[in-house]
């Protein structure tokens, strides 16, 4: 079996390792010394016996030799490569520079993974800058702050004598300003350090709910199993369970906590757990094959398929939904499919397409930009929340269900592929027609 070029660098470091020189190396397992050094600087490749030869002359594993992190290392400098490609690096000369410089590889790589990382908070950061309501007191307050003291000290500097009774004055007033300007920045940076990371401290009553389900991954084991409960029965584990989110304090958060597990409650009674993964599996997963099974609308069998586990043959379902305004009323992320935090999301999301086509199923492929741009299969659908009335406009919400593309079982789909991004803040996509800001990613920006 043929071995990564990288077997060279580990035949070299156990070659030095144990004193060995090279040419004696080469004589006893049988090839010259130039072509064991071809070998040693990853320009040939040794396998098979030849492999076996080698090790055991180093008194090791061949597999020492052949195997490691060298695939994780060489997926991270290909994929740095592809952030800029108008540099036009030599993508496939990429395990030439991870065997002959693993330090600078290392370094590469670690910076594309720091850049990653620093993209996903820039993006959670802009997110919290437009809708969150504390922090925008708090830079209300540091701009107060610095607007007295540049006042006082332009009275101060400016031409002509100021009494000294006022001078004092002047004086003090810029040293409480100072004092509340300390006060208030270290307020924010303490703000910011606790949401620097995805888990963000809540915000909105809503926001309790949701840093609770990200806990558990959406699944309330509590609320399984209830299907031959009496009502009384599921209204006590309900409270129960609403009694274990931390931070629910007012009344209209718990509405919304309560009414979240009573509908949860509602999909495990009419989808039990133990039956809908049976037909989960009979039906690869297909919402609308799940729907006719159980009688039950496709906004319930889409929650039911995000909110339970995927199995250990399956991956993780995201989900997502909105009312007409397009706020997110359900917010479940997938890895590699960035949700923003409060809505203002790419408006060539299915989801959004769906609210203008009410009961009409849409599927599409997606892909959202980056280095390597990841495809996803998105389904949504588009219902009245409640029973339809003469004298009322319905009230509509949409429901958007996220998979990853590289199931097997999406390898037979055909048709266009739909370029999105997360939120127009911090999509880099040049050229949209539906951009509604600049962004933060993109040199067009500046």
């Amino acid at each position: 079996m043929t071995q990564s070029r990288l077997t060279g660098s580990r035949i070299r470091e156990r070659r030095l390792f144990l004193g060995q020189k090279q040419s004696a190396l080469a004589a006893a397992v049988g090839i010259s010394a130039a072509y064991l050094n071809l070998i040693e600087h990853n320009r040939r490749r040794a396998g098979g016996e030849l492999l076996q030869d080698i090790a055991r002359e180093l008194n090791t594993d061949p597999r020492s030799l052949s195997e490691g992190a060298e695939a994780t290392l060489l997926g991270a400098l290909r994929e740095a490569g592809q952030r800029m490609p108008e540099m036009a690096p030599e993508l496939h000369r990429s395990e030439d520079l991870a065997g002959r410089f693993p330090g600078w590889s290392a370094l590469v790589a670690a910076q594309h993974q720091r850049i990653r990382e620093l993209e996903q908070l820039v993006e959670a950061l802009s997110d919290r800058l437009t809708h969150d309501p504390e922090l925008a007191a708090s830079l209300h307050e540091v701009i107060s702050a610095v607007t007295a003291i540049r006042s006082t000290v332009g009275i101060l500097t400016g031409d002509g004598d100021i009494d000294p009774e006022w001078q004092g004055r002047f004086m003090s007033n810029m040293r409480d300003e100072g004092r509340r300007l300390s006060s208030a920045a270290q307020g924010l940076v303490q703000y910011l350090d606790a949401g620097a990371d995805r888990d963000m401290a809540p915000v909105v009553p809503g926001e309790e709910l949701a840093a609770f389900l990200d806990q558990r991954d959406h699944h309330l084991v509590e609320l399984e199993g209830l299907d031959n409960a009496t009502p009384e029965q599921i209204s006590a584990s309900i409270d129960t369970l609403v009694a274990k989110v931390g931070g629910v304090e007012t009344t209209s958060a718990k509405d919304v906590v309560r009414q979240h597990f009573q509908q949860y409650a509602e999909d495990a009674v009419a989808m039990p757990l133990s039956a809908f993964q049976t037909a989960r599996k009979e039906t690869t997963g297909d919402p609308s094959q799940l729907a006719v099974v159980f009688h039950q609308p496709l906004s319930a069998v889409m929650r039911r398929l995000a909110f339970v586990p995927a199995g250990d043959d399956r991956q993780a379902v995201g989900l997502v939904s909105c009312d007409g305004s397009g706020t997110f009323l359900i917010r479940k992320p997938l890895p590699g499919f960035a949700l923003p935090r409060f809505g203002a999301a790419c408006s060539y999301w299915p989801l959004y397409q769906s609210l203008s086509r009410p009961g009409h199923p849409l599927r599409a492929v997606v892909e959202l930009p980056g280095p390597t741009p990841r495809r996803f299969l998105c389904q949504a659908i588009c219902l009245p929340r409640e029973a339809l009335r003469f004298d009322l406009p319905p009230v509509l919400e949409a429901f958007m269900m996220i998979e990853p593309l590289e199931d097997t079982r999406f390898s037979d789909l055909d048709g266009p592929v739909l370029p999105v991004g997360s939120s127009c803040r911090v999509c880099p996509r040049s050229g949209c027609a539906a951009r509604r800001e600049a962004s933060l990613l993109s040199a067009d920006s500046e």
